[in-house]
């Protein structure tokens, strides 16, 4: 590798693609020409695309593609759906899939929006009389939405806007500290543009009316801004998706009978909700159909799995977020959990196969997507916690594995073809496919 202790380049961002490709494979790869052409392979130059992936960010020198799939089958709310799902992990596609089936023939998932509500806060300082600070808020806070109105109002034509905004005095946690807590309604966007930008009005605002304010000493007049950003822990942005059949339908394995299937289920969720090494884990499950979802219509998967995570814990200890129980005979399976995503702006208008998306997923409202998007987590989770309650998790995946496997190895195409048809009654491990694939190679 070329890289040494050299000068740190300056202005790299206004070097061509071209120029910034030369940089980094002359300096840190091991064989410059060939990183050039690996580059140059996942272009898209034969049309528009390359051009809008270039502009997405910074310092652009190549896309980085992800398999996307689709999981059929999906009935919810009497709805039938196929899910586009963007991701690279082997099994999780294919065990979504037979989730889904697997409900179908059950009545399907059932689905229902709890709440839409966005937060955003300002975060300040403020060193003086919690009285005068509660006075000049109740003053202010018209002036606030006054000033914010030219930014609100095309969100309000749509059903929307800024809904709440609360002094909250946090000195207890940290001196002097206090904020403005803002909830918002941004409809089919994810509104984070919208959110942002009307808390920094807010800010101005109130630091502009601060200085003016007469009950106000001057050390209380300098009330100091720390910041103005939205939270992705939305937790009145919920959705609830369900499950549910009589034990008796849970066929889903020959070693365990329905009913202890259905009391292993249970077992398992309890001791995610107890144990928080297993409810990562757990979780992480969810997050697999979620995520895959979320980064296929072109929503933000970070601030996803950020918000659900600090929801999972929202008790005072890290938790499963699915739920299981028994009624009456009846199976029930669900989750509710936070999710503020987006169906308009952002990327839906400019990635194509974000677009190709969602209109497979026939043009969804955010409400809709939330619902969609909740269901494959809840699919998700089904069917691992089902393989880990009967046949264990490796059957599955690692015959989903295969091909992986058989890349690494640089199989052909006949020898990929002759290893899984036996794969199909054998154990799938690393060392069994060398084995197999070694002793294939052998013969004359």
């Amino acid at each position: 590798m070329k890289c040494t202790m050299i000068d740190p380049i300056l202005g790299f961002s206004k070097l061509s693609k071209q120029e910034k490709i030369d940089w980094v494979a002359e300096r840190y790869t091991h064989d410059p020409a060939q990183t050039k052409k690996l580059l140059k392979q996942y272009w898209n130059t034969a049309s528009k695309v390359q051009k809008l992936h270039d502009e997405f960010i910074e310092n652009t020198i190549t896309n980085y593609y992800l398999p996307l799939g689709i999981a059929p089958n999906f009935l919810i709310n009497g709805k039938l759906y196929a899910i586009p799902m963007a991701i690279e992990e082997s099994s999780v596609v294919a065990a979504a899939s037979k989730a889904a089936k697997f409900w179908f023939d059950r009545g399907g998932f059932k689905t229902e929006v709890l709440g839409t509500e966005k937060i955003g806060q300002v975060h300040f300082m403020y060193d003086g009389d919690p009285e005068h600070l509660k006075t000049f808020f109740k003053a202010v806070k018209p002036m606030l939405i006054k000033d914010a109105k030219p930014l609100s109002i095309n969100m309000e034509k749509r059903g929307g806007g800024i809904v709440t905004i609360e002094l909250r005095n946090k000195t207890a946690q940290l001196k002097d500290y206090y904020q403005l807590h803002c909830t918002f309604e941004t409809m089919d966007a994810m509104g984070a543009n919208f959110i942002n930008s009307c808390l920094e009005q807010f800010a101005e605002t109130f630091k502009r009316e601060a200085q003016q304010y007469a009950v106000f000493n001057e050390k209380e007049k300098q009330i100091e801004i720390v910041m103005s950003i939205l939270s992705n822990y939305v937790p009145n942005c919920l959705v609830r998706a369900e499950v549910s059949c009589p034990i008796s339908e849970l066929t889903l394995s020959e070693s365990v009978t329905p009913e202890e299937f259905a009391d292993k289920m249970i077992r398992a969720v309890h001791i995610a909700d107890v144990e928080p090494h297993r409810a990562v884990t757990h979780n992480k499950g969810i997050m697999n159909g979620i995520d895959a979802v979320v980064l296929a219509t072109g929503n933000d998967f970070r601030a996803v799995e950020a918000g659900v995570h600090a929801y999972a814990a929202k008790e005072g200890h890290y938790k499963s977020l699915t739920h299981a129980r028994i009624e009456h005979g009846v199976f029930k399976f669900w989750l509710e959990i936070p999710l503020a995503l987006g169906t308009v702006g952002g990327l839906t208008t400019l990635h194509p196969l974000v677009g190709l998306a969602l209109e497979i997923l026939q043009n969804p409202t955010a409400k809709e997507l939330m619902q969609i998007v909740a269901v494959a987590g809840l699919a998700q989770n089904f069917a691992a916690v089902s393989s880990l309650v009967t046949t264990g998790i490796q059957e599955g995946h690692m015959k989903m594995h295969l091909l992986n496997i058989l890349n690494q190895l640089e199989a052909t195409e006949q020898e990929k073809t002759t290893i899984v048809d036996h794969f199909k009654n054998h154990t799938v491990t690393y060392s069994a496919v060398v084995a197999k694939l070694d002793k294939l190679r052998s013969r004359p």
